[in-house]
């Protein structure tokens, strides 16, 4: 049975059960969560850069001291984009009139020809943390931030991991993000770079925000890529046996992650990954990925071996990039989610991302109007 929108077209028929539920292509993210809007290289001392969060624009600022802000992208003034703005100790002018802002609140301190006492109001200011590398934006409530949990990436830190940090940004709604990650049974997508693999699901569990699902692996045709060999580790069973590492992929909302455990219980690789919105319809995030190795006892082995990890990784996250571009470009055409789920995880993931997501609707164009 084919999904068929209802007069609502938020909601649809769910083909697995007839019950009618959320689009959840049409579920925003929600903002209640600390986000990584950019990695710390990209914003350097007494500098500002211009991100955005679902279509909301923010200016990140580093201070002459180094301090790292966010405030809203607007000189309350005439609306300009303040990240074209100069850093001034630790306040942010604007470009056109050099109204000042605070940094830290978002309040106008000085508007050079009106002087200090008559100043107009400020603009927002989000809370913002700088962690392993990445700067962390709060864009929802912020009495809430102190509330919700922080990313702690203890492998990123660990020096016993080398981490390569990565990113692109991706067409799609990031709900196809999180199901191509869990959904190992794709591995046919990877054939040419992985050989023929064949996943076992071995055991899923849930939470109130989060879901998880533990896999095997057996190897069908074809001999290890080194570059697999190296994130996975070399395998010397035969082509019909599994080895015995576990694979456990996890959304903890609205983060990812994807943890494989040696036969010994080695935690050897160590991915989190998060898609961030860019745009107000959401068809547009970027993606922020640690992944951690664990260094073998051999030393600098891995520091050798990186370059080819490297370009292994890029031509796994290329196809997956690829496949769920499709995947929103079917979406678009058909205006509704047709997907015939049948993997179990998957339908237990999508029903925790509409219960997890903001209640409002994404505004979504057809597709038809704008070929």
């Amino acid at each position: 049975m084919r999904a068929v929108p209802l007069p609502d077209s938020n909601t649809l028929e769910e083909p697995s059960t007839g019950a009618v539920v959320r689009d959840l292509r049409r579920v925003p993210i929600h903002p209640d969560h600390w986000y990584p809007l950019a990695w710390s290289r990209e914003l350097k001392r007494g500098k500002t850069l211009g991100v955005r969060f679902a279509g909301d624009p923010i200016v990140l600022v580093r201070t002459e001291s180094g301090a790292v802000y966010a405030l809203e992208d607007r000189c309350a003034h005439r609306q300009v984009p303040l990240h074209a703005g100069v850093v001034s100790g630790e306040t942010l002018r604007c470009c056109y009139h050099g109204w000042t802002y605070a940094c830290d609140s978002g309040r106008c301190v000085d508007v050079p020809y009106l002087g200090r006492e008559r100043l107009p109001n400020g603009v927002r200011a989000y809370p913002c943390r700088e962690a392993h590398g990445l700067i962390f934006v709060f864009p929802g409530d912020a009495t809430l931030a102190d509330e919700r949990p922080f990313p702690a990436l203890e492998s990123a830190d660990n020096p016993a991991y080398k981490t390569r940090r990565f990113g692109r940004e991706v067409k799609c709604h990031y709900s196809f993000m999180h199901e191509n990650l869990m959904d190992m049974n794709h591995q046919f997508l990877h054939r040419k770079q992985m050989g023929q693999m064949r996943a076992r699901s071995v055991g899923r569990r849930r939470g109130d925000d989060w879901v998880e699902v533990d896999y095997t692996f057996a190897r069908m045709e074809g001999k290890q890529p080194v570059g697999e060999a190296l994130v996975f580790g070399a395998s010397k069973k035969p082509a019909d046996q599994s080895d015995k590492s576990v694979m456990t992929v996890r959304t903890g909302y609205p983060y990812q992650t994807l943890q494989i455990r040696s036969s010994e219980g080695t935690l050897v690789m160590d991915l989190w990954i998060v898609y961030v919105p860019l745009d107000a319809e959401q068809r547009t995030n970027r993606t922020f990925g640690l992944l951690s190795i664990h260094k073998p006892g051999i030393p600098f082995a891995l520091d050798l071996a990186w370059p080819l990890l490297v370009w292994f990784t890029e031509r796994i996250f290329r196809e997956d990039r690829w496949i769920v571009e499709r995947e929103q470009e079917a979406h678009d055409r058909q205006g509704a989610d047709w997907n015939h789920e049948v993997f179990p995880v998957i339908n237990e993931l999508r029903d925790l991302l509409r219960q997890c997501g903001a209640r409002t609707v994404i505004p979504i164009r057809d597709a038809r109007d704008s070929a």
